[in-house]
């Protein structure tokens, strides 16, 4: 037992002297890595620096100019949104005056629709009855006319109006017994 304790010490001490080693050139790398990392953080520092105080300058600067537009454009907003409520106000109103003389002018055109249509049935009534009667009565004096015609021979109604072409008949009966009386194709006065 005692050869296998000898054993197990040496690779004990083997094995540590391997862990020392290995944890030797884990700190030599992380040594040198950690030298680059210093160094590129030196050289992003060296080149974002600059960067950061322009940044920060331009800030500074144009902070104010900033305030100032959005103040600005709040108060350009606010007139703006005035402006619209006073050209819905002056709309409405037109609108409502439209609406006012339409209804208005309808009431005008209504009223002289009206009065034509009343004007023209009481000219209708009062030109055509007239119309009718004068017709009625020509139609009258037709039948009478023709009356005659059929009771008496056309010879007996020449000798009962037998006129000259410069008759000196009454002027009442002579239009229509003119254009009434036809012998032979050739009206008679």
């Amino acid at each position: 037992m005692q050869f296998w304790l000898e054993v197990f010490s040496i690779v004990a001490a083997i094995a540590l002297v391997v862990q020392v080693v290995i944890l030797t050139l884990l700190f030599l790398e992380l040594r040198r890595t950690t030298d680059n990392m210093n160094r590129l953080v030196g050289d992003l520092q060296s080149r974002v620096g600059p960067l950061l105080t322009r940044v920060q300058i331009l800030l500074d600067d144009t902070q104010p100019k900033i305030s100032n537009l959005v103040s600005d454009a709040s108060h350009i907003v606010y007139l703006a949104r005035g402006q619209a409520q006073k050209i819905d106000r002056v709309f409405t109103d037109a609108a409502d005056r439209l609406r006012g003389q339409l209804v208005h002018a309808d009431r005008i055109l209504t009223g002289t629709l009206e009065a034509v249509e009343d004007a023209g049935s009481k000219f209708s009534r009062s030109f055509w009855r007239p119309m009718h009667k004068a017709s009625a009565l020509v139609q009258g004096i037709k039948v009478g006319l023709d009356l005659l015609r059929s009771l008496f021979p056309s010879s007996w109604l020449s000798l009962i109006f037998s006129f000259d072409h410069h008759c000196s008949c009454p002027a009442g009966l002579a239009l229509p017994v003119r254009l009434l009386m036809v012998e032979g194709g050739a009206p008679r006065c």
